[in-house]
């Protein structure tokens, strides 16, 4: 039985498509993806995630929080990506403004999870299932990428001509090097956890239906040592600082190019949209 799916009953239904809990003994906070019609990141779902990341940071309730945890709460997919639907109608309306306006809501819920929130949060992704585009974005966005065996992860975007612009780059090119994240972006293929977790872009590898524990005892590792590891990571991103303007930029590229697809890019793009309805939540 999903772990986390057992602990959502106490859940704040103000959100429609995001589970939370808050569990105060190990001073973590989950929140689980349910994103509706598609499990991708719909506006709505970017609006929630942005205004938990505002709670966690102004709620007395909230003071507590080390560790948030960036899951999904449906079986087999961690977050198919951007809303490929949205995408479509946008560039046939040659709509630049509206492209560019969901590009930065993504941008702007990444760079918070990439920085802790602001407060020296340590912000941990489990990936149980396919993370793909903008969900493989998600999940390497935050300090710890914690992944079940069976997952799939990977950047199908240049399939359709097109290039993952919400920060697939920047986040792997730190973690990895820039000549391995090209590999990964440009060849459009989907990797194992295996494959990942062996290329240092998964941190922790668990066995499935573990991932949940696996979490667990990476927190109870990182409490014995947090203050060392919390201050090495702050060097390591200041070494290899990563700005708001940096993703900002990169996405105008992005919506630039998105403006330019064809025809039959479109229709490959539709193909996937098809993909992403047949997994509804």
């Amino acid at each position: 039985m999903n772990t986390i799916r057992s602990l959502i009953s106490g859940q704040d239904k103000a959100y429609s498509q995001l589970a939370v809990n808050h569990e105060h003994d190990c001073r973590a906070v989950w929140y689980n993806m349910h994103a509706y019609p598609r499990p991708c990141f719909t506006s709505e779902l970017l609006h929630e995630i942005y205004r938990f990341f505002d709670d966690i940071n102004n709620l007395p309730a909230y003071e507590d929080v080390q560790y948030v945890v960036l899951g999904s709460d449906i079986p087999g997919t961690f977050n198919l990506g951007g809303d490929l639907s949205r995408f479509m109608r946008l560039i046939q309306e040659k709509n630049r403004d509206g492209l560019m306006e969901y590009a930065i809501a993504c941008v702007e819920v990444l760079h918070l999870n990439h920085t802790g929130l602001g407060r020296g949060i340590t912000t941990i992704s489990l990936v149980q299932g396919d993370a793909l585009g903008g969900g493989f974005e998600a999940a390497i966005s935050s300090d710890v990428l914690v992944a079940e065996r069976s997952a799939k992860m990977g950047f199908p975007e240049i399939l359709f001509n097109l290039f993952p612009g919400m920060g697939a780059y920047s986040f792997l090119s730190r973690k990895i090097g820039h000549a391995m994240a090209e590999k990964m972006i440009l060849s459009g293929r989907l990797y194992s956890a295996e494959e990942l977790f062996d290329m240092g872009v998964v941190d922790v590898l668990a066995e499935d239906g573990h991932g949940e524990k696996a979490v667990y005892d990476y927190i109870s590792h990182e409490d014995k040592t947090r203050n060392g590891i919390t201050a090495f990571r702050a060097a390591r991103k200041c070494t290899l600082p990563l700005s708001y303007e940096e993703l900002k930029q990169v996405t105008g590229i992005w919506v630039d190019a998105a403006l330019r697809l064809r025809d039959r890019d479109l229709r490959m793009m539709e193909r996937l949209v098809n993909r992403q309805s047949a997994r509804t939540a």
